[in-house]
């Protein structure tokens, strides 16, 4: 059920609202339209990342101290945005799902950390892509705080090494070329069987493997809901229960909040 018209968007909500208010655990999986609201653009829309500047592959990363301080100088360009953004409706509203017991797990496409300001504890987020809210060293994984390295690049343009061991230091993303971490494809793997609803928010479920999560969930045969603005590549999948092109924040943060009785 594609939903455009005003009638036809009642309705569906009513449906949305019921399938929230019966579900137990919720498997929500977001992508960068949940964030764009927030001031944190995109990467492969109009006026997406990409369209503006190429990304640095890992290997490209790991061998070559030019491709390091390039990635470094892109990151540092992002960073206050990145810093200062604030979530947004929807993303209160899945941490008030969790808050409710309702939430399974929630997995994300996005790097913008804005879940877990949000409220999303770690125990139910899974980052599959990695996020910009830490540094990372590539040897020891040792984590620490961004700030503290944008401001040594901003000096020195060279790019940063880790205190411990004197490791390749990286905001902790997942870059082109880079596997996803192995953790990480477990846990939604088990999500994916034991959830009792699958809504997708802002994603065009084109970005592989992480668009397969929803849809192994939905194959089993629970419900899925997608909304975006925008064609997906699951637009034709048959397991699809409802399908809502309409701006994400107009619809879903109301519909949580009937279904919790707020």
């Amino acid at each position: 059920m594609l939903v455009r018209n005003c009638y036809t968007l009642f309705m569906a909500n009513i449906l949305l609202v019921n399938l929230l208010k019966k579900s137990q655990a919720i498997l929500v999986f977001t992508g960068a339209g949940i964030s764009t609201s927030s001031g944190i653009p995109d990467y492969r829309g109009p006026q997406g990342v990409w369209k503006t500047s190429d990304p640095v592959y890992y290997q490209d990363f790991v061998h070559s101290e030019a491709s390091r301080i390039e990635y470094w100088e892109q990151k540092l360009e992002a960073w206050p945005c990145i810093r200062d953004a604030q979530p947004t409706a929807t993303h209160r509203a899945i941490a008030a799902l969790e808050d409710a017991q309702k939430v399974h797990m929630v997995v994300t496409q996005n790097i913008d950390g804005l879940h877990e300001k949000a409220g999303t504890s770690s125990t139910r987020l899974i980052e599959v892509h990695g996020t910009n809210l830490k540094v990372e060293c590539l040897n020891c994984h040792t984590m620490s705080e961004p700030d503290e390295h944008f401001a040594a690049f901003a000096k020195t343009h060279s790019a940063p090494l880790c205190e411990n061991c004197g490791g390749l230091l990286k905001p902790a993303t997942i870059s082109f070329g880079q596997s996803l971490r192995e953790e990480d494809i477990l846990m939604a793997s088990k999500a994916t069987n034991e959830a009792d609803l699958v809504i997708s928010l802002g994603s065009t479920l084109s970005v592989q493997p992480a668009a397969t999560i929803p849809l192994a969930a939905a194959k089993r045969g629970v419900p899925y809901v997608i909304i975006n603005r925008g064609a997906t590549d699951h637009d034709g999948e048959s397991c699809l229960t409802m399908r809502l092109d309409v701006d994400i924040n107009e619809v879903f943060p109301a519909a949580v909040n009937e279904a919790l009785g707020e």
